[in-house]
């Protein structure tokens, strides 16, 4: 399993609902268990990780959070990022600028820059020197990034505004980013599925048009609440006929036994699409456990995360 211990940035993506902020917020306890200071930064502005640690206005309100020893979150938001990036380029004029109405509309009309500037505040928090003023530099950010079709545009925005510009600050920006997030030694991109044949396929793709658009690999892939098989095929043929026999008999030892043939057949079809996945890969993914729980609490995220440890 790839060791991404060393990395100053993991970019996670997939299919929506497949469970990818759970998966960023318990890959960051890992790393903080491990010794590593980390941030969960989250581009989705849901602020998930601060709820799930407790902090029930769900809002870390734009600033670096912590959660835990080792362990902080911040939601960026464009308009926040937008704020930071003029004041550290041009000072009072900056601040001039970031409270004119014209120039935001400016912005908010401009297709990628919401994207570029969130992009740029990630980069930000990973690198070894902050240019916050008084911020501390972490050892690993992991970017809770948007569903794969808007993850991926949202990586090729730096190169989009760096070539559409040419020269100038933005080009600048935009070629700086796109170097670090193209850069094995720095960045990598994790794919976040669950075992169904549209997330698998759309982790696939994903893999592709890294390739075709970035010329980046996909680091590590996992595979989210897989069920456990409690049956094997003798246990489950017997299942099944004893549903049968019991059918006319016992309405609540047949509905158990449904339940339990239902959750084989689902475990089965699952493991048939982990092996395509890893098939399509050409490596096995990461599988983590389905958590028969109605919403998952720090003690489910320490449970994930003693499994994520190993992509570190």
């Amino acid at each position: 399993m790839a060791g991404l211990s060393d990395k100053r940035l993991l970019f996670l993506t997939g299919k929506g609902g497949v469970g990818k902020s759970t998966v960023a917020i318990a890959l960051g306890i890992a790393a903080a268990r491990r010794g590593l200071r980390c941030c969960v930064a989250e581009l989705t502005g849901q602020d998930r990780a601060a709820v799930a640690f407790g902090h029930r206005d769900g809002s870390s309100g734009a600033r670096e959070l912590r959660l835990a020893q080792d362990l902080w979150t911040i939601s960026i938001e464009p308009q926040h990022a937008l704020e930071e990036y003029l004041s550290q380029k041009a000072g009072p004029f900056g601040d001039v600028l970031a409270g004119s109405r014209t120039f935001h509309g400016f912005v908010q009309a401009t297709p990628g820059m919401r994207e570029l500037l969130t992009l740029g505040k990630a980069w930000e928090l990973a690198q070894p020197q902050r240019r916050t003023a008084g911020a501390r530099p972490y050892d690993l950010v992991i970017v809770d990034a948007p569903a794969t079709g808007h993850g991926l545009a949202a990586l090729s925005t730096p190169r989009t505004f760096a070539e559409i510009a040419k020269v100038g600050p933005i080009a600048s920006q935009g070629r700086t980013l796109d170097a670090f997030f193209t850069d094995p030694d720095a960045a990598a991109v994790v794919a976040v599925a669950l075992a169904e044949e549209m997330p698998v396929n759309e982790t696939l793709r994903l893999r592709r048009e890294l390739r075709e658009q970035l010329g980046i690999e996909l680091a590590a892939t996992v595979v989210n609440a897989l069920l456990p098989d409690r049956l094997g095929p003798r246990q489950g043929a017997t299942v099944a006929q004893a549903e049968q026999a019991a059918a006319k008999a016992s309405p609540l030892v047949t509905a158990a036994l449904r339940a339990a043939r239902s959750e084989h057949v689902r475990a089965a079809a699952q493991r048939a699409q982990v092996a395509r996945l890893a098939e399509g890969l050409g490596s096995a993914p990461l599988e983590l456990p389905y958590l028969f729980t109605p919403a998952v609490d720090v003690a489910g995220l320490e449970l994930l995360s003693e499994r994520l440890e190993e992509l570190l």
